[in-house]
């Protein structure tokens, strides 16, 4: 592969592995979130960003021509192969947590993949094109149940406050671009992740206003996702999500 090629396989790989992980990580909701009807929403909410972690998969192993397939790189890659951004690994925690952490992540992917949708590289564009819409429900979703529960009951505001107060620390890294992506952006061909920033702070802002809560105090920030150091929670997730296609390897479904 050549140079620009090995920079789009590397971020096709960081984006798959952002959505993978967090779509693995919504769908541990299944069964269990607070009402029937936010079972469903999570799961489907989970199910847009596995579909989304496939397109940038196949891309990646087209581009890549290794033999590799959306199910090897999905599957049979350990935590350190991982490129996902930190914030996406956490562990659910409470309810308040997972939609602190949704509106954090959705809030920059909307405007991210608005961006990207008008990349002259035709494969990020398509994939981009479909997404954005599916994010634009997402902030949506997390940000209503963030009003709810931030003006709700002293207990929700309590939790809702905490909830933010945890992923804070790693939001941070939403906008760290690795080598690869910095030489895309510097071709036009991703948008630079430093560009979303006021619309992402524009988006929590609104959120919180409604909510009547107040943006988290500065924190020292989390990083390291992209270049495969991640916290102590991947490597379980992982085992847990690959043990049945590690287990029957030659299968086919």
């Amino acid at each position: 592969m050549g140079q620009d090629t090995d920079a789009i396989f590397a971020t096709c790989l960081a984006l798959g592995d952002d959505a993978l992980v967090l779509g693995h990580r919504l769908s541990q909701w299944s069964s269990t979130a607070p009402t029937l009807e936010e079972d469903i929403a999570l799961s489907n909410l989970g199910l847009d960003m596995i579909g989304q972690a496939r397109l940038f998969y196949q891309l990646g192993a087209t581009i890549e021509g290794k033999g590799r397939d959306e199910d090897k790189l999905a599957y049979f890659r350990d935590a350190s192969a991982f490129r996902n951004l930190l914030l996406m690994e956490l562990p659910n925690g409470d309810f308040a947590v997972t939609m602190a952490r949704h509106l954090a992540v959705a809030a920059f992917l909307e405007p991210y993949y608005r961006a990207l949708a008008a990349s002259p590289h035709q494969g990020l564009a398509e994939i981009a094109a479909k997404a954005v819409r599916e994010m634009t429900y997402h902030v949506r979703h997390a940000g209503e149940w963030i009003i709810r529960l931030g003006d709700g009951t002293q207990e929700s505001r309590r939790r809702m406050i905490a909830g933010l107060d945890a992923i804070w620390p790693y939001t941070g890294e939403l906008f760290a671009m690795d080598e690869a992506e910095r030489s895309l952006a510097a071709a036009g061909i991703v948008p630079d992740r430093a560009t979303i920033r006021p619309q992402w702070n524009e988006t929590i802002a609104r959120v919180l206003a409604e909510a009547t809560l107040d943006m988290p105090e500065p924190a020292a920030q989390r990083a390291g996702g992209r270049q495969g150091h991640h916290t102590e929670h991947l490597a379980p997730m992982l085992a847990d999500m690959q043990s049945l296609a590690r287990a029957h390897p030659e299968a086919t479904w």
